[in-house]
């Protein structure tokens, strides 16, 4: 086994642009909205760009090696996670996600929780996450209006802040933002309000699953100093755990039996070494590590997310006993 590195799945949007090419030279030609960067699902599936396996799509190493990419405790039937780069020259969508039991019962798909990290922010950046000072009946006729702003909750950003959005929280990707995303594997979206773009919207949808009550803010997280770098646990839930590592010179790990993990490198860059070899690691890459890996070292100056499917408790453990002396 070794650290997987893949292609670049991009997507042209009405509202996308072009600065990925801030720290990308592979864009094709168009207003790029998206690049799923580690994908298993019906609308996009990565293939690995390095190594032995180049040129083989996840899906296949899967059914291939199993629980040697994935872990013990990943069922193998459906990749969990989605992790998207999203280029906003202008806002999105206003939209909402249902949570795991409607999205089966109606779409016959997954629910989704997602969370953002700003990689990069212009002038005027900003995200939507969740309403404030309205009721369902006022957000409708808001919406029937033309005129839901007043009830949005808009938070300007910068580079690394971290926003949680759980299923059920109103939310919109604003202009003026590159941002990372984690996300259930699902592409289940119902939109809100969609700025007379004429695209279909679904808003009694939306309002079944919508909960209003959800609040909106910048993550400030929990940050441990270490010898060489620096971890900061941002997001934790049964889907995903969100952490960022800001590497200074170096940081030991080891892979875990029950779990991939994923490294999304959002600041410099640096190396992944391990035994038998050494994968580079620049601003943009994700990079999988699987389950039965072994140690492996990142070297180097560079900041990076770390996203999985955790064991909770575990993790909760891990940050109390790193806290509590």
């Amino acid at each position: 086994m070794y650290p997987l590195k893949f292609e670049n799945l991009y997507y042209n949007k009405i509202w996308g642009g072009r600065d990925f090419e801030l720290f990308r030279s592979n864009l094709p030609e168009g207003e790029i909205g998206e690049s799923w960067d580690v994908a298993c699902h019906p609308h996009g599936t990565s293939v690995i760009s390095n190594g032995k396996y180049k040129g083989t799509g996840i899906d296949e190493l899967i059914k291939s090696e199993g629980e040697r990419i994935l872990g013990t405790k990943i069922p193998q039937e459906r990749f969990p996670l989605l992790v998207k780069l999203i280029n906003a020259k202008d806002k999105l969508s206003v939209q909402v996600h249902p949570n795991d039991e409607y999205a089966k019962r109606v779409e016959g798909d997954m629910g989704k929780t997602e969370a953002w990290y700003v990689v990069e922010a212009f002038e005027g950046a900003n995200l939507i996450a969740g309403t404030k000072n309205c009721t369902k009946e006022q957000f409708k006729e808001a919406i029937k209006q033309g005129n839901l702003d007043q009830y949005l909750n808009k938070i300007d950003v910068e580079p690394g802040d971290v926003i949680f959005v759980k299923s059920g929280l109103v939310h919109a990707i604003g202009e003026g933002v590159v941002i990372a995303e984690i996300q259930q594997n699902s592409d289940t979206t119902y939109r809100v309000y969609d700025y007379n773009r004429g695209r279909e919207i679904h808003v009694e949808k939306a309002l079944e699953v919508a909960d209003l009550s959800l609040k909106g803010e910048k993550s400030k997280g929990i940050k441990i100093e270490k010898e060489g770098y620096s971890k900061t646990y941002y997001c934790l839930c049964e889907n995903f755990s969100l952490e960022v590592y800001t590497i200074v010179s170096f940081c030991m790990e080891y892979s875990d039996n029950e779990r991939f993990y994923i490294f999304t490198c959002v600041d410099g860059g640096g190396t992944i070494n391990y035994e038998g070899g050494s994968e580079k690691v620049s601003k943009g890459d994700s990079i999988l590590i699987p389950a039965f890996l072994g140690k492996y070292e990142l070297n180097g100056n560079m900041k990076l997310i770390k996203s999985y499917v955790p064991n909770v408790e575990q993790v909760k453990k891990e940050v109390l006993d790193n806290i509590i002396r």
